[in-house]
């Protein structure tokens, strides 16, 4: 009987190894799914199955993705990384995860990303960065992704979003950017140009409500209007720094970090927006034009008024004039018509 249930431990240990199901870890062969979530775990797991397809290792305790760290899955198409206390992604943390499609990093601690950290996934249909502490994107992820459909940054502290990064996701269908410290200013124009076309295409997404500055705090961006954003002014090199020191210049090269700090403070006040009054007094704008709608109604009925005195007085006025007359010129007539009658045949 010992040895019947020594065999039969062999077997289920022998199993584990073939199939490398790590402890804490439900492994589904048929489905090829193992599911590692709520499970206390601080790093990736050893030893999982090469076949693996879809690996949950949500609502854990893992804080750094080495490089390689999924190089036993390299079949993997669904990875979902949510609620963990990630903060450090190595640059080929996801390398070698030719095949994977969802990636949801999800509620963790990332501050920000580096462009090479996704070189590896040319097959990414869906990224999900919501609800963690990331200030900046990069530029450019390289290659472009033309299979990316989702992508989720909603919950973050973006204040701009780089044009090129999103062109660089030809295919993007669904954008989540809300909950954001948005800085609407100069540098958030092109997002604000390529949100319209991408809208205008039939892409969805849940808008981009400004942050700062004040003028425009808790406003949609797409409801700003064009004429109130500027170009960017850019840095101009400082003529007394391009200027070499003459040997026998009392002066040489002086700084001035009064005057640098008001150029620099200049450059910013020029880079926000400049919002005209049209919009700040809009309910001025419609009195007003009730106002005027009202006195040119009246002056109209004045000169109606004025026009219908006017008939009526000349008519009167002719009417007055023209009945002496009449009864001049009776006694004329009457007279002439007796001397015809008169008159011999």
């Amino acid at each position: 009987m010992k040895g019947e249930l020594l065999l039969f431990s062999s077997v289920i240990v022998l199993l584990q190894v073939v199939y490398g199901c790590p402890d804490k870890c439900r492994c589904h062969s048929s489905t090829n799914f193992v599911d590692c979530s709520q499970q206390g775990l601080a790093e990736i797991p050893s030893h999982l199955p090469p076949q693996t397809r879809t690996l949950h290792l949500q609502d854990n305790q893992i804080h750094h993705l080495p490089a390689f760290a999924f190089r036993s899955v390299p079949w993997l198409t669904a990875l979902n990384l949510s609620n963990n206390s990630l903060s450090d992604l190595a640059p080929g943390a996801f390398h070698g995860l030719q095949h994977l499609q969802v990636l949801n990093l999800t509620q963790n601690s990332l501050l920000s990303l580096e462009s090479r950290l996704f070189h590896s996934l040319p097959q990414l249909r869906e990224l999900d960065l919501s609800s963690n502490n990331i200030s900046h994107l990069p530029t450019s992820l390289g290659e472009t992704w033309e299979n990316l459909t989702i992508l989720a940054v909603q919950q973050n502290q973006l204040q701009q979003l780089d044009r090129a990064l999103l062109e660089s996701m030809p295919s993007v269908r669904l954008l989540f950017l809300k909950d954001n410290l948005w800085k609407c200013n100069c540098h958030l124009l092109g997002l604000k140009l390529w949100l319209e076309k991408f809208i205008y295409k039939g892409g969805i997404t849940d808008g981009v409500i400004c942050g700062s500055p004040d003028t425009w705090k808790g406003k949609d961006l797409l409801r700003i209007p064009h004429e109130l954003y500027q170009p960017c002014p850019l840095a101009a090199p400082d003529p007394e720094s391009s200027q070499p020191q003459r040997p026998g210049s009392t002066h040489g090269v002086v700084l001035r970090p009064s005057e640098n700090h008001n150029s620099g403070e200049r450059d910013l006040l020029e880079c926000e927006l400049k919002p005209k009054p049209r919009p700040a007094n809009l309910r001025h704008a419609i009195a007003t034009v009730i106002i005027t709608g009202v006195v040119c109604g009246i002056v109209c009925l004045m000169m109606l008024a004025a026009a219908i005195y006017g008939c009526t007085y000349a008519a009167i006025t002719a009417q007055y004039h023209g009945g002496p007359l009449a009864q001049t010129n009776d006694p004329g007539k009457v007279e002439e018509k007796e001397r015809l009658d008169s008159s011999p045949a």
